[in-house]
């Protein structure tokens, strides 16, 4: 295992953590992706400027991550001829159906956890096992039942 698998993907832990914290702070509520976007999307006065920033600041950072570590760009070639549009629209399906169900994934799994909150902690087991048995299912509807 190289030294890199290792210090991205913690650094990139660490900023998450880093932007999350500062958000919690600069709104005092806890930040979940979807709900940031649907208040966008219905705005109160006076409670939209953070939100645009925070997801200013989410495109601004995955543009630096590009620019200065190319590789991250091949994400963008899925092995196994994955579609990333597919992913990117399932992913939009994941943050309708968590504001659907008044939940967040992101706001619970990072937020929720690290300030220790029990729901927070049995909210993320649940959102992993559904994500677990929803790519089983899946798998096993693509490959007629086999593994």
């Amino acid at each position: 295992m190289a030294i890199n698998e290792i210090i991205v993907p913690l650094t990139g832990g660490v900023l998450i953590g880093a932007g999350s914290l500062l958000a919690m702070c600069a709104s005092g509520k806890i930040p979940g992706i979807s709900g940031i976007v649907a208040k966008i999307i219905r705005p109160k006065v006076g409670d939209v400027n953070w939100r645009v920033i925070f997801i200013i600041g989410m495109i601004l950072g995955a543009g630096v991550t590009f620019y200065f570590s190319p590789r991250f760009a091949d994400a963008f070639e899925l092995p196994g001829g994955r579609n990333v549009t597919a992913i990117a629209i399932a992913g939009l399906l994941v943050g309708f159906g968590t504001r659907m169900g008044g939940g967040c994934t992101s706001g619970h799994g990072v937020c929720g956890m690290g300030a220790g909150a029990r729901d927070a902690f049995i909210y993320t087991v649940i959102f992993m096992i559904a994500g677990a048995l929803t790519v089983l299912l899946w798998n096993l509807v693509r490959t007629g039942g086999a593994l």
